[in-house]
């Protein structure tokens, strides 16, 4: 009758194990429609505690964009991107500006030319003059259109990368979510098997103060209780860590009390992938890459600027104003000492000799050309790469979800085949709680596996340039 209750004891702890490891039906975020896969639906799990605060994925996501520095930090990049593209476009404008100034002569001057032969005029030492200078260009090689081309090609690069640091936050989010809330199944499981232990520890010590087992049962099952107890800690400071890493990835300088992280989860769903047509499409889609042949494109400009200083300007000018003589030396008659003064011409500029800067400009910017077609290279290797590693993985998560959950049929069997032999008195406890954490760690590993694919799946569509 004895062993009759303490096989009940073992399966109904083995059951409670099971209920607190087994995750909810998936966990995360799905990959594209054409990949097969199930989009995932975020729901508050039934039962949930009134008390704390929720925050599921969405908001988690939702709060990072609006709180996170440096989603603050690329907005004003593209704010001063946009500035600077104003600032290149008001070359095409007049450039109209007032002048004035006082001028002091060893001899005194005329106040204003001659206008014909034999004209009196008024002759000062000091000649006072205010001008208002209006100027255009007519011609400059290409350089302005070239300069303004390239400053809106930097800055369509900078929204492109803002896009990606959206899209980095976002997945950075999503990962430590997941992990958050495997780590809190993790340790839901290894409480609930500290319960199931100390239940047994109980069971046993009643048997050895009936003297049924030997004494060193009962000091194996509290060994296993200690041993539980700091596996617990551990992996409630890994989880605090990660806490403080989503929030702080959300703006917050401190993790909120009591706070709540709960969502529904799915899985790991079959479908099948295409590795040609992944690259294919993070080629196509990775903001980051978009903005990288902006840049080249932005650089190939630059050349075409600096090449233009080898060419003449051509500019508009037109002049008004006033000239004055304050104490005049002589003044001729019907003369004033105020007179306005204004001209408008053409003016032609050809460089002759620099001293080889615009050629130094020109070898400088098609340097850095070159530099930047190896840099566009070095990415699209690097594309190529993460979009086959981060396929691996959520190929390899898959496979091991499978085969953790083989593993966990396995140690079941094995458990109530210990379980049973103990009661028939064949067995020795030490069988029966090597069995418990056999099953305990195909149940972590499970756990393990199922965040792991849910993160490579994000990590996934980060690299395809994909829609997180």
């Amino acid at each position: 009758m004895i062993r009759v209750k303490i096989k009940t004891m073992l399966l109904v702890a083995v059951l409670i194990t099971l209920a607190a490891v087994v995750i909810p039906a998936g966990i995360g975020i799905a990959i594209a429609a054409e990949n097969n896969v199930k989009p995932v639906i975020y729901q508050t799990p039934p039962g949930v505690a009134a008390s704390g605060e929720l925050f599921l994925l969405a908001r988690c996501i939702e709060i990072a964009l609006e709180k996170n520095p440096e989603i603050a930090a690329a907005k004003w990049d593209i704010a001063a991107a946009d500035s600077r593209l104003d600032g290149a476009k008001s070359a095409f404008w007049p450039q109209i500006s007032a002048e004035g100034g006082a001028n002091r002569y060893v001899d005194p001057q005329r106040l204003i030319q001659a206008r014909y032969n034999g004209e009196l005029g008024v002759f000062d030492r000091s000649i006072l003059r205010g001008d208002l200078v209006a100027r255009l260009t007519l011609y400059a090689g290409g350089r302005i259109t070239s300069e303004a081309d390239a400053v809106g090609k930097l800055s369509e690069a900078e929204k492109k990368k803002f896009i990606r640091t959206r899209d980095e936050l976002i997945y950075s989010v999503t990962g430590v979510y997941f992990s958050v809330l495997g780590q809190q199944k993790i340790i839901a499981s290894l409480e609930f098997s500290r319960q199931a232990l100390e239940e047994q520890r109980k069971r046993v010590s009643q048997l050895f103060d009936a003297q049924r087992v030997a004494k060193v049962d009962l000091l194996r099952t509290e060994v296993r209780i200690v041993d539980l107890n700091q596996n617990i800690i551990k992996e409630e400071n890994v989880l605090a860590v990660q806490k403080r890493l989503l929030f702080s990835l959300m703006g917050y300088e401190a993790v909120p009390e009591n706070v709540r992280l709960d969502d529904q989860a799915e899985k790991p769903a079959a479908g099948t992938f295409d590795k040609g047509m992944l690259i294919e499409g993070a080629l196509k889609n990775r903001p980051d890459y978009q903005a990288a042949k902006d840049r080249l494109d932005a650089q190939t400009l630059r050349v075409a600027v600096a090449r233009a200083g080898h060419l003449p300007s051509i500019n508009l000018v037109g002049t008004y104003g006033v000239r004055n003589a304050p104490d005049p030396s002589d003044v001729g008659k019907g003369t004033s000492q105020t007179e306005d003064v204004g001209s408008i011409g053409v003016i032609m500029s050809v460089p002759l000799f620099e001293g080889g800067r615009v050629s130094a400009k020109v070898s400088e910017e098609m340097a850095i050309l070159a530099a930047a077609r190896d840099r566009l290279r070095k990415l699209d290797l690097q594309i190529r790469q993460e979009a086959e590693s981060a396929l691996l993985d959520v190929l390899s998560a898959r496979e091991r979800f499978k085969a953790t959950e083989k593993s966990i049929e396995q140690a079941k069997e094995s458990l109530r085949i210990e379980s049973l032999k103990y009661d028939l008195g064949r067995g020795n406890i030490t069988d029966v709680l090597d069995a418990q954490s056999a099953l305990l760690q195909a149940e972590t590993n499970n756990c393990r596996s199922c965040i792991d694919y849910h993160i490579s799946t994000a990590r996934l569509k980060l690299a395809t340039g994909g829609s997180l």
